[in-house]
């Protein structure tokens, strides 16, 4: 598996893995990302302010089999968002969710941050084992968080 940054070109097939993933264990409702129209366009959000976001995209050969990304939160001091973390079926089980996520605490702290927030869904449960396993704790729903589609929340100290 290779790794870069995210292109414009890769908007199509990252976006058609999230909606994958998310009606393969239901998350396919309003409140969550499957609907949000910028997921189309996914690159322009990442690739616009660099100094606080970005995303990888996860290849094999020419196609795109997965990526993760951060953005600033402004609810948790020096705190960025783990965001976006889905693989394609066929990249699954063979640890690149570890690898992707370790890429991106990296990039957090080149970045200045200390430490990444994270929602996901009591659905996912594959993806909690990987967070836990990761090091990352589980925390109370923040106050600052408005929308509805995630129930629990994680967070972890980058040392």
């Amino acid at each position: 598996m290779n790794y870069r940054q995210i292109r414009r070109e890769d908007d199509a097939a990252i976006a058609g893995i999230i909606r994958d993933n998310l009606k393969q264990y239901n998350l396919d409702v309003p409140g969550t990302v499957y609907f949000d129209k910028n997921l189309d366009h996914i690159s322009d959000f990442y690739l616009a302010d660099s100094e606080k976001r970005y995303y990888f995209i996860a290849i094999e050969g020419e196609k795109v089999c997965g990526g993760i990304g951060l953005a600033e939160v402004d609810f948790f001091e020096d705190c960025a968002e783990l965001q976006k973390l889905y693989l394609s079926d066929e990249a699954k089980g063979q640890g690149f969710g570890y690898e992707l996520i370790a890429m991106i605490e990296d990039k957090a702290r080149q970045l200045g941050y200390k430490r990444m927030y994270l929602e996901t869904h009591t659905n996912l449960e594959a993806a909690i084992h990987i967070y836990e396993k990761a090091g990352y704790r589980q925390i109370p729903r923040p106050e600052a968080v408005v929308h509805g589609g995630m129930d629990r929340f994680y967070i972890k100290d980058l040392l």
